[in-house]
């Protein structure tokens, strides 16, 4: 499969890099990091042009997660509901709806990039919640010029070495998110140990 969206990148360029990263914020199982990596590349041989691939790659994703909000904001609990019946997609559900209720809008912009498998999830539930949609669009384009961003500049960088880099970053993303959990329940356990000696006293 990565040899296959390879050439596609190579052959149609920045046309892949829009499907890919639009289609990807509606969840479909697509390696939008590779082509990203693979797009920054062709960018630094001169196949591509740098600047040309980051807006539309940034333009692809956020109106991804556009579609995504509205759908959700039309459709509502009858669609998460539906949706739910799967054990999979109800666990992603329910922890995009527990990012939504705790953290709101930064809860979506960190969904865009650390803990971007959630991110489709997160956009319908901010929908299905009434998130406000310029506070959504705010911070979810933040995100996503990081996360865009990132990946090219990686790729722009490091593309003769694209396949070990891939690898790297998808353990990477791995640690990082651990990280940030641990670092969100030490946060949590401070604050209900405060609480508790508050109680107390």
């Amino acid at each position: 499969m990565t040899e296959a969206f390879l050439s596609l990148t190579a052959s149609y360029g920045i046309w892949v890099v829009v499907i890919c990263a639009y289609l990807s914020c509606l969840a479909v199982p697509i390696p939008t990091a590779l082509v990203m990596l693979a797009a920054g590349a062709f960018a630094a041989t001169g196949d591509l042009t740098f600047g040309d691939v980051l807006a539309a790659g940034l333009l692809a994703a956020t109106l991804g997660d556009q579609t995504g909000y509205w759908i959700g904001r039309r459709a509502g609990p009858r669609l998460i509901g539906w949706l739910s019946q799967a054990p999979g997609r109800a666990r992603l559900i329910a922890r995009a709806k527990s990012v939504i209720a705790q953290r709101g809008e930064i809860g979506v912009f960190f969904s865009t990039w650390l803990f971007a498998p959630l991110g489709p999830w997160v956009n319908l539930t901010a929908g299905a919640a009434g998130l406000p949609w310029l506070r959504f669009t705010l911070w979810d384009m933040a995100g996503e010029a990081i996360w865009v961003t990132g990946y090219l500049s990686l790729g722009f960088a490091f593309g003769d070495r694209l396949e070990d880099l891939s690898t790297l970053m998808g353990n990477l993303s791995g640690v990082l998110a651990a990280g940030a959990v641990t670092v969100a329940l030490g946060l949590l356990l401070r604050a209900k140990l405060a609480t508790h000696h508050k109680n107390a006293s």
